[in-house]
């Protein structure tokens, strides 16, 4: 059994502390949030591991974290991956559906076709409560492509293309990351190689979307080029 905290606080003594009610600390514990009260004789104690983790919930909620995603996010093992995976590059501005339409320029009819291409998602799907920058600067893109004259059918399919190659890619990644693909490892080294990616998630990110941005780019250019030279492409001079 565990210690009980050096200096045991009371429930309302933690609700207090961080500035909550007791009824929400309550809920959090019932929503799995919260690890549990310690005893201490026939009292329930708490102590700094609860405080903390009630301030991580606060920083994931202020993140428009949903409660489901900061279930999953929580832990201190979990950490990297919220400042790292999780950590979009506009997290100041949260849109409903038609606030992200009306800033595209785009309309809800075309945003429902972008979204049932698998390419825009609902937010609860990577864990968010809202839409944010990232999807703003995604239906602007589409915005453009509509300009430029590309037809909405060629838009809503290409994001189709795009959303399905890239999810079967990044499960593969995931299966890579935990252990689920045969690798020439040993067990030790295979769990060194997930402590160090559990540690690291944040600094990872960069390095890869680097690489996934070169084999995008250079993919592009060698099927492109050998289209052109099979005469697959159409000439534009005609």
């Amino acid at each position: 059994m565990s210690n009980p905290p050096a200096s045991p606080w009371r429930i309302d003594d933690l609700a207090h502390r961080a500035g909550l009610t007791v009824d929400t600390v309550r809920y959090y514990q019932t929503q799995g949030l919260l690890p549990p009260a310690e005893r201490c004789g026939r009292a329930k104690v708490y102590g700094p591991q609860h405080l903390e983790r009630l301030e991580r919930i606060r920083q994931l909620q202020q993140r428009r974290f949903s409660l489901a995603a900061i279930r999953a996010l929580v832990s201190e093992d979990h950490e990297g991956l919220a400042n790292g995976v999780f950590a979009d590059r506009d997290e100041t501005r949260t849109y409903d559906l038609d606030e992200l339409v009306e800033r595209s320029g785009t309309d809800r009819p075309f945003a429902e076709a972008m979204k049932a291409s698998g390419l825009l998602r609902d937010p609860a799907d990577h864990g968010r409560d809202a839409y944010d920058g990232e999807d703003l600067e995604l239906l602007r893109a589409m915005a453009e492509l509509r300009r430029i004259g590309i037809d909405d059918r060629v838009i809503v399919e290409l994001g189709r293309i795009y959303a399905d190659g890239v999810e079967a890619t990044q499960r593969q990644v995931v299966d890579l990351f935990g252990g689920r693909r045969p690798l020439d490892m040993t067990a030790d080294e295979l769990a060194a190689f997930q402590r160090v990616v559990g540690q690291s998630s944040a600094e990872l990110l960069t390095p890869m979307r680097r690489m996934v941005d070169y084999a995008h780019h250079r993919t592009m250019q060698r099927l492109a080029l050998a289209a052109i030279e099979r005469g697959l492409l159409p000439d534009p001079s005609k």
